[in-house]
């Protein structure tokens, strides 16, 4: 391939993954839309469109390796396209929690926690992910060493969070008959594992954000 057509390439892949970032990023604003309004068709359409996103990574992963192993790249390039394998990997993570979602919201109960703050938790990662996509995109290593440090705030709120829908149920749980402790148990375990899901969502946005120090910088501090 000759050098301007690599360059094109190299060019070609930071643009063809924050596609593929995008459409991740809408999918889950329309996960967590689904779940604040019990949009059932919205939640069918995130759950539909995983598939798509799942072809474009494959595709996108199958040019990364044609990369490296037809150009082998050195330096920032080879570091610039094993970032890009690995943060695509974590894209397509966000694009499947965004799926859980929409499943979950297809059977949640509008209202029945009003304590837990799901809505904020979901702005936070939501934000998270906007932020280390960005990072990546300007070669940022300074933002991408933001988004690491915010997380912990994100982890301090989802445990709040998990904490708060425990001491509900044990109050609704004891003055329940059979049924409704049934159904007050399911509505606790959509909960807990939507405050697991968007905690994951900011654990795939610090790994985006670790893995643009390491392309920018060769720092390899942040990544495990």
């Amino acid at each position: 391939m000759p050098r301007e057509e690599y360059q094109q390439a190299l060019a070609d892949l930071r643009g063809d993954v924050r596609g593929l970032g995008e459409t991740t990023l809408d999918q889950l604003d329309d996960g967590l839309a689904a779940q604040a309004t019990g949009d059932e068709d919205l939640a069918r359409a995130v759950i539909e469109g995983d598939a798509a996103v799942n072809d474009r990574y494959l595709e996108l992963e199958s040019d990364c390796i044609d990369l490296l192993a037809l150009q082998q790249p050195v330096a920032s390039d080879l570091r610039f396209v094993a970032a890009s394998f690995k943060i695509l990997t974590d894209i397509e993570r966000v694009a499947d929690l965004a799926t859980n979602l929409g499943r979950y919201a297809l059977t949640a109960e509008r209202d029945r926690f009003e304590t837990v703050e799901v809505e904020l938790i979901g702005e936070m990662a939501r934000e998270q992910v906007a932020d280390a996509l960005a990072a990546y995109r300007e070669s940022d290593s300074e933002a991408a060493r933001r988004v690491v440090t915010r997380d912990d705030d994100l982890d301090a709120l989802c445990q709040r969070a998990s904490e708060g829908v425990v001491r509900d149920l044990i109050g609704r749980e004891a003055g329940a008959d059979g049924w409704a402790a049934e159904r007050v148990m399911d509505d606790v375990s959509r909960l807990l594992l939507t405050v697991r899901d968007l905690e994951r969502v900011g654990d795939h946005a610090v790994n985006i954000a670790a893995r643009t120090v390491y392309m920018v910088e060769g720092d390899p501090e942040l990544l495990h």
